[in-house]
């Protein structure tokens, strides 16, 4: 994770180990040592050129807030850096969010996570502080939105992936509580202004076509928003089966190496009972870290896919489990919804 020290959008330091294998999902183990994910690219903290500077910088103190969002102009179409300008010095009375070129994909939701591109400017001077285009080589940054700055949150939760947004905030909503960032000449104070292009976010449930089932199969039932498993009464597979429900409308395959969010619940075959539910809040971790069978039956499957997996003791817990109480020879079924996958390490 990004720190206050490297200048980041992040409201906060530290890193978050939290994977699927240390919040209590399939692990290869079953008690396994949860991971320090590792920090991810992140923008440079070095100062860059003005998009529209001011000779004399006006002291922040002295820059009557504005109302609205009118002295920003935004050129240029979203996937590229834009031309920003802006009638500086500026200042902005509250966080101020409008969409320049709207998108059709999903929703972001409160506190999801994001895939963005970024270019930031500084009201009161005009310059451009920081930009995923230039900082991190024009390749996407992910955050989850309940770990960056109040003005990024509140200018993105709610729009859509494909939207490019114009954010203006008030240093309250910005890096204030941090006393400024005076290494790229952000004062305590400064309206920061930023364009961005939401590439992606985590999905709120399965999105997509559903898929017929194998006969013999567990059946799964949709009750209030979740999967309930009913398992048949008869012999488990001898190999473990990953049957789609739902083929996510999401072009976006997992990968063996993927950071992956997901919701799941799971039940014993021996028994039919509930073992796990992981619906109150997403898991996530690598999906590397987890049993075989959660590794061989998701590569592959798009993300909003709700898939089914019938798991032999071979491919999930071979000796068997305390946590979860699963018995030694008995075969795991689970429900897994695939919410949002990422080749960094989600935070």
């Amino acid at each position: 994770m990004l720190t206050r020290s490297r200048v980041s959008l992040f409201a906060v330091s530290g890193a978050l180990a939290l994977t699927l294998a240390a919040c209590g999902g399939p692990a290869a183990s079953p008690s396994p040592s949860p991971s320090d994910p590792a920090a991810s690219a992140a923008p440079s903290s070095t100062a860059a050129q003005s998009a529209t500077p001011t000779p004399t910088p006006t002291p922040t103190s002295t820059i009557k807030p504005q109302a609205s969002l009118d002295a920003i102009t935004v050129t240029g179409n979203p996937g590229s850096a834009p031309t920003v300008k802006v009638k500086a010095p500026y200042a902005v009375d509250q966080t101020r969010s409008k969409v320049l070129k709207a998108g059709n994909g999903p929703t972001v939701p409160a506190n999801g996570t994001v895939d963005v591109q970024y270019f930031g400017v500084n009201g009161r001077t005009g310059q451009h502080f920081n930009s995923t285009w230039r900082d991190n080589k024009g390749q996407p940054t992910t955050f989850p939105l309940d770990k960056v700055v109040a003005g990024f949150k509140k200018g993105l939760e709610g729009k859509k992936v494909g939207d490019r947004v114009l954010i203006a905030m008030p240093g309250a909503d910005g890096y204030d509580e941090a006393g400024g960032q005076p290494q790229i000449g952000i004062k305590v104070g400064d309206t920061l202004i930023f364009v961005v292009d939401i590439v992606g976010t985590q999905l709120t449930g399965p999105v997509g076509a559903a898929v017929p089932p194998k006969a013999g199969l567990p059946t799964v039932a949709d009750k209030d928003g979740k999967p309930v498993i009913t398992v048949p009464k008869t012999a488990a597979p001898t190999s473990s089966v990953a049957q789609p429900l739902i083929n996510g409308s999401i072009n976006r395959k997992l990968a063996a190496d993927d950071s992956i969010s997901v919701h799941y619940r799971s039940a014993s075959w021996k028994t039919g009972k509930q073992l796990e539910d992981h619906y109150a809040q997403p898991d996530t971790g690598q999906l590397a870290a987890t049993i075989p069978c959660w590794k061989n039956g998701l590569v592959g499957k798009n993300v909003g896919s709700r898939v089914l997996l019938v798991c032999t003791p071979k491919d999930s817990f071979p000796e068997g489990s305390n946590n979860p109480q699963i018995d030694k020879g008995d075969s795991v079924v689970y429900v897994v919804d695939i919410l949002y996958a990422s080749k960094s390490p989600l935070q």
